[in-house]
C-alpha cells in the first residue's frame, strides 16, 4: 500500500540534507544511507549513493527513471545462486 498522498514521499530528513549540501556543492562523494524505505526524489537525481543490504552498502547512482520508487528496490537483500 503506497503512502498517502496528502502526506507526500517519505525522505529521512538527515539523508535530505545531505543531498542538499551535496547538490549545493557540486561533490562527487558517495552518500552512504541504512534508510531503505526513503523515497526518490527529483532532488536526488545524478548523485551516488550507498544503499545498505543487511551485510554491505551497494552502490547506485540515481537517474530519472528512479524517481517515485524506494531506496530499498536498487539495493537486493537476497544472493541469487542461479
Amino acid at each position: 500500500m503506497p503512502r498517502s498522498l496528502k502526506k507526500g514521499p517519505y525522505v529521512e530528513p538527515k539523508l535530505m540534507n545531505i543531498v542538499l549540501v551535496t547538490q549545493e556543492t557540486r561533490s562527487i562523494r558517495v552518500i552512504k544511507t541504512l534508510s531503505r524505505r526513503s523515497t526518490v526524489v527529483p532532488d536526488m537525481v545524478g548523485i551516488n549513493l550507498a544503499v545498505h543490504n543487511g551485510r554491505k552498502f551497494g552502490p547506485v547512482f540515481i537517474s530519472d527513471n528512479m524517481v517515485g520508487h524506494i531506496l530499498g528496490d536498487f539495493s537486493p537483500t537476497r544472493t541469487f545462486y542461479g
